[in-house]
């Protein structure tokens, strides 16, 4: 009896296929936000805002007094209340939900959707006080998603959503800082890493990047370096500066995706990108970059972060796609919780 999703038909498709909605969490409390939250909140209007009129939105709450609390927010800033559909889920705790949601897959065949439920372990670092209290976002999943309704797929493995990147044709883009640290599997190296990713994605050609940015939390995700912005057409974070601590990381990135080829055995064109340029507030370098955006259905969130970047950055993406309004939201403040646009979004297909 087949029971793996590829053999069933199934595959996850590319981000800028058609959506149903995109899922969100609501920032609070002040373990991810301390003394910003009223900041962090106002980029979630904006945010919400901005893609109301590409997709619904799937909104994360914690109780009935915090959805009546931004359901007001939301009417001062004119967001349409019948573009929201609120989820109650008392004990989540971060906002980063591309690494906790559900995975949609879809059936080709049968025009069926599945979920694939991985494993969350707070980036590995579950033994850190900091990041203890995150590993209750792994059951963000059932609360979440009636599992009644849907084929449900549970490897029983440690992914973040962050990590991978796909192109919906068989080709999948990640990181081995990421996946094959002994702190999310460890013990898994790197053939075995490679089965899972094609039973359960529905993928054939894995493309391995060594590193992602210095001083990022998620030791390396893939939405922070590189994305796929059509099949045959990938952008990169690129870095010109040789004395910036990204240069050799960037550089040996970009060198791997100028060799790699397709599912179907041809180049890809790379595109690079500039980098955005922060520090936090203690002087560390802050892991911005402007492959962190999302693509909705008729608009591209963009992060931008008050740099001279981000005008070149936004007008490379408005020419990759033509047909999609790019919006850029401000994430200087956003990125003090370790992420940007594409950390907090996690879209779901029809």
């Amino acid at each position: 009896m087949l029971t793996i999703p590829k053999e069933l038909g199934y595959y996850m498709p590319a981000e800028w296929e058609k959506h149903s909605a995109v899922w969100l969490a609501w920032p609070y409390g002040d373990i991810t936000f301390p003394n910003i939250l009223n900041e962090i909140e106002q980029s979630y209007c904006q945010i919400i805002k901005a893609i109301e009129d590409s997709e619904k939105v799937k909104l994360i709450v914690l109780n009935e007094s915090e959805k009546e609390r931004i359901s007001k927010m939301f009417i001062s800033y004119g967001i349409k209340l019948d573009n929201i559909i609120f989820y109650i889920v008392p004990s989540y705790v971060d906002v980063w939900i591309r690494d906790y949601a559900p995975i949609t897959l879809f059936n080709k065949e049968n025009s069926k959707l599945a979920f694939v439920k991985w494993n969350y372990n707070a980036y590995g670092r579950g033994d850190d006080p900091f990041f203890a209290d995150l590993l209750k976002d792994d059951k963000v999943f059932s609360n979440i998603l009636d599992e009644s309704k849907y084929k449900i797929f549970k490897p029983d493995i440690v992914l973040e959503g962050g990590a991978i990147e796909l192109n919906g044709r068989g080709t999948l883009l990640t990181t081995e800082q990421c996946l094959l640290n002994k702190n999310r599997n460890s013990e898994l190296d790197r053939s075995r890493t490679e089965i899972y990713l094609k039973a359960y994605l529905g993928v054939e050609n894995i493309i391995w990047l060594k590193e992602g940015l210095v001083n990022d939390h998620t030791d390396g995700h893939i939405d922070e370096i590189a994305r796929f912005v059509n099949p045959n057409t990938i952008v990169c974070a690129y870095e010109k500066n040789k004395k910036d601590p990204n240069y050799v990381i960037l550089n040996d990135n970009y060198k791997t995706l100028k060799k790699a080829r397709t599912e179907n055995g041809k180049k890809f064109k790379i595109i690079k990108l500039p980098m955005p340029h922060m520090d936090y507030d203690n002087g560390e370098k802050a892991p911005v970059s402007y492959t962190n955006f999302y693509i909705g259905n008729s608009v591209i969130l963009m992060s931008i972060f008050n740099d001279l970047n981000d005008k070149k950055a936004m007008k490379i993406i408005k020419s990759l796609f033509k047909k999609h309004k790019v919006i850029g939201i401000d994430c200087s403040k956003i990125i003090y919780g370790g992420g940007a646009i594409h950390c907090i979004t996690m879209q779901e297909y029809l």
